[in-house]
């Protein structure tokens, strides 16, 4: 059985395939003084959805995306070091993630593991030395799981049903704040939530488009 989404909640959307996702919970003592249910989904599910093309499959896009979250880190001063391959697949960790429960000291580990320590968890060995680290020798059996895997699953349906296009993303009041970058909005609109409904967000909110669609 899986849990649904519970979007009257404010929820954190991340995957730990993205640096964006680690370097702002790295800022969680910034965030609003709020109980965030952080909530795993895979970002290649989102794309596939939306039909949208990985970044990493531009070749200039991707050299730009890891100067950009390398210099972020240093602007932030958060230790960051990349893994020796990228992008990995995420489904293990992801998984592990909601077997031990998604709370803050799980989710915080298993992003360091990858961005601080530099390692790859989708590899055989990567993947125990982050089950020893969290302190979870039946990892493997965990993910395995098949109620484990129902609740992935359940978590990228019910996250593009609020229309979650990628990570990391904040859901807050109904709405959809997305990237590193937009914590200060985040902020803004938790201490001024009537912004969103100003005339001229509401304007720019429904303006049409100006292209025909293919």
């Amino acid at each position: 059985m899986t849990n649904g989404i519970d979007a009257t909640q404010p929820l954190w959307f991340y995957d730990f395939v993205s640096p964006f996702s680690y370097l702002l919970l790295e800022q969680h003592d910034k965030w609003p003084g709020l109980p965030f249910v952080l909530t795993p989904v895979l970002l290649h599910e989102l794309y596939r959805h939306w039909g949208q093309r990985v970044a990493y499959d531009v070749p200039a896009k991707r050299i730009f995306t890891y100067r950009y979250a390398l210099f972020r880190a240093e602007q932030l001063g958060i230790p960051f070091r990349m893994p020796p391959a990228h992008p990995f697949d995420s489904t293990k960790p992801m998984l592990l993630s909601i077997a031990l429960g998604s709370d803050l000291h799980t989710v915080r580990e298993i992003f360091r593991f990858i961005w601080r320590d530099g390692r790859d968890p989708s590899t055989p060995d990567g993947f125990a030395d982050l089950c020893e680290r969290l302190n979870a020798p039946d990892g493997a059996e965990l993910i395995a799981r098949e109620s484990t895997r129902a609740q992935l699953a359940r978590n990228v349906t019910d996250a593009i049903a609020l229309g979650v296009f990628g990570v990391p993303t904040f859901w807050l009041n109904k709405q959809l704040f997305w990237g590193e970058d937009a914590l200060p909005m985040v902020l803004y609109c938790a201490r001024t939530p009537n912004w969103l409904d100003s005339k001229e967000v509401k304007r720019i909110t429904s303006l049409p488009s100006g292209l025909a669609k293919a």
